[in-house]
Parts: structure tokens; C-alpha cells; sequence
């Protein structure tokens, strides 16, 4: 599929790694349907782009929020041809603790945004997709994942995000096998070590030390490489079910 005059749903477009995969869709002569809770970056990206981005203040762990959300987006652009789910929540919290339990509304919550509120984004996205005429590539559309590295190393304290990463993972390969007979596929990308908002909170100790976990590129990866692997996803129709490690190969330690 090319990306030239097609429309793509970008959970948490405003920043990081969504905001690059905005960038590369218009840059791509694409146009954007950005979901984030970020209200004020998403009407400022949209002062940006103009007309080629619709957003929509939405909390992806609220089905009926992300709905009407894309809906009104589909109606905005007319069709869908494809949704990158970018938004999630990375807390760090031990399952053991000195005095009573851990907060099990962060376990509830992290599970709620990153593997309830990607489903619902291809859920909603869906919808449109596949009534979609089949386009010169053979296909309706493409939904792209982003899961994590600690999918597989989740570290110590990582038990919720690990947990929400590894599920995002584990759907891919039923939802590619529902979805062919619509003419449509789905991929996830697992990010080692990226420079994110995130990552820019952390001092500088701490970068230093992830850093030297990675062999080669020994450096955090960058966003636009990030943009760049869901582009060639999306180009490329051989890609399906299945999913990438994006990571340097890095290969996270307990802690």
C-alpha cells in the first residue's frame, strides 16, 4: 500500500513515537486521524498540518471515547485505510512491598491503555477498513502495533507494562488470521530503547546505563526510525502477522 492520499487512525500522535509517524504520513502525502489526551498538542499539530490532520482529544482506554473519536474522523476524511497505535503507559512498580500491596489500580490501568486501548483502536478503525474498495495493492488496509521489548525482558517492576506489551504481541498472529479474508493484515513493532519524552525525564546516570546495554547501534533509537519501519510496513504487503524487534539487539537485564 501507498501512503499517497491515504488516511491513518495514530494513537498518541502528539509526541514520541507517534508524533514521528505523523510526520512521516504527511511527509508521505498521507493525511492523519491523531487520537491523544494531549489537547493542546493536538490542536497545535493540527495548526501545523492544516487540513491533512483531524484530532480528537481521547482517552484510548475509554471504548466509546475512541469511537465516536474515529468516527468522527471518518467522517472528516471520508475512509481508513490503516491505524498505528502509539499511546501507552510505562509505570515501574515492584509486586512485592515492604508494607501492604502494590497499587493495583497501576496494574489495571497500564493493562486498560496499552492492550485494551490498542484493541479498541483497531476495533473502531476496522469498522471503515473494511468496507473499503480493494486498492491497487491488493489490500484494504493495514494495522500496525507498537508493543515493547520488555514483551519478552520485561525487568523487575516491569510485571504490568511487561504483561500489556505481551498481550499487544499475542493478538497479533489471530487478529492477521481474521482479518485476511477482508483482504487486510496487521504487524507490531517491539522498540528497544527510545529517545521519548519518557526517556528525557531520566537523568543522565540513567541514559548513560541503558545506553551501554545496547550492542550496536550503542544509542537510544530515534523516533524517525521508528516512523521509518512503519512506513516500510505498510509498503511492504509481505509483512503480516508477525512481529519486529526494533532494538539494537538489546536484550534488557533484571534491572
Amino acid at each position: 500500500m501507498q501512503i499517497k492520499e491515504k488516511v491513518f487512525v495514530v494513537s498518541g500522535g502528539v509526541s514520541g513515537l507517534g508524533k514521528a509517524v505523523v510526520s512521516m504520513i504527511i511527509e508521505n502525502s498521507g493525511k492523519v486521524i491523531i487520537l491523544d489526551k494531549d489537547a493542546q498538542g493536538g490542536y497545535t499539530t493540527k495548526q501545523t498540518f492544516g487540513n491533512a490532520v483531524f484530532f480528537m482529544e481521547t482517552d484510548v482506554a475509554n471504548f466509546e471515547n475512541v469511537e465516536i473519536s474515529i468516527r468522527k474522523g471518518y467522517e472528516y476524511f471520508g475512509n481508513i485505510h490503516g491505524a498505528i497505535t502509539c499511546a501507552g503507559l510505562a509505570p515501574a512498580e515492584k509486586i512485592i512491598k515492604k508494607e501492604g500491596f502494590p497499587d493495583i489500580n497501576t496494574f489495571n490501568r497500564t493493562i486498560t491503555t496499552n492492550l485494551c486501548g490498542t484493541f479498541y483502536v483497531l476495533t473502531a478503525s476496522l469498522k471503515y477498513m473494511k468496507e473499503n474498495s480493494i486498492g491497487e495493492s491488493g489490500e484494504r488496509g493495514v494495522l500496525i502495533t507498537t508493543s515493547s521489548v520488555a514483551a519478552f525482558e520485561g525487568q523487575i517492576g516491569q510485571s504490568a507494562y511487561a504483561a500489556s506489551k505481551g498481550g499487544v504481541i499475542s493478538m497479533t498472529l489471530p487478529i492477521a488470521r481474521e482479518i485476511a479474508k477482508h483482504k487486510m493484515r496487521i504487524m507490531s513493532i517491539a522498540p528497544g530503547i527510545f529517545d521519548t519524552p519518557l526517556m528525557e525525564k531520566m537523568n543522565q546516570d540513567v541514559r548513560d546505563s541503558l545506553t551501554q546495554q545496547i550492542p550496536f547501534p550503542s544509542r537510544f533509537g530515534k523516533p524517525k526510525e521508528y516512523a521509518d519501519t512503519v512506513k516500510y510496513i505498510i509498503e511492504n504487503q509481505m509483512l503480516n502477522g508477525s512481529v519486529i524487534r526494533l532494538d539494537g539487539a538489546v536484550r534488557m537485564n533484571s534491572k
